[in-house]
């Protein structure tokens, strides 16, 4: 029996207002941190944050629109195709161009097990 779960994004939990979608606990994962961030267009109160004190490093991949990611205040151009890696002690933001951004973001601690962020757990909301 084949082992996968399937989930529409636009049908996941979210929070902060439906910009944050729960795909790790929409699909079960329970090893590495994965989430979909939804921005409006030209957004730019997604909040600056690092992971300096927990070690975990992020990849984010756009899914679609377009923006720019800040990394230690050097803004760079994101776009489908574009998969950027960012350390932990790295600043970072997340910015929208005009038509929005859709970006896959995940994260884990290298050489670490996995633990759940009780903020992406589902609520049944």
């Amino acid at each position: 029996m084949a082992d996968y779960t399937l989930r529409r994004i636009d049908e996941m939990e979210g929070s902060f207002g439906g910009g944050l979608k729960k795909v790790r606990a929409e699909l079960g994962v329970s090893s590495f941190g994965v989430q979909v961030v939804e921005l409006p267009p030209n957004f730019s109160d997604y909040p600056e944050h690092d992971h300096a004190g927990d070690g975990q490093e992020e990849v984010y991949a756009t899914l679609n629109g377009s923006g720019e990611i800040e990394v230690d205040s050097e803004r760079i151009a994101i776009s489908p195709e574009l998969i950027v890696r960012v350390g932990p002690a790295c600043r970072r933001k997340l910015y929208s161009g005009p038509e929005g951004l859709r970006v896959l973001a995940m994260g884990a601690v290298p050489g670490q097990a996995y633990t759940i962020n009780p903020n992406t757990e589902l609520t049944g909301a």
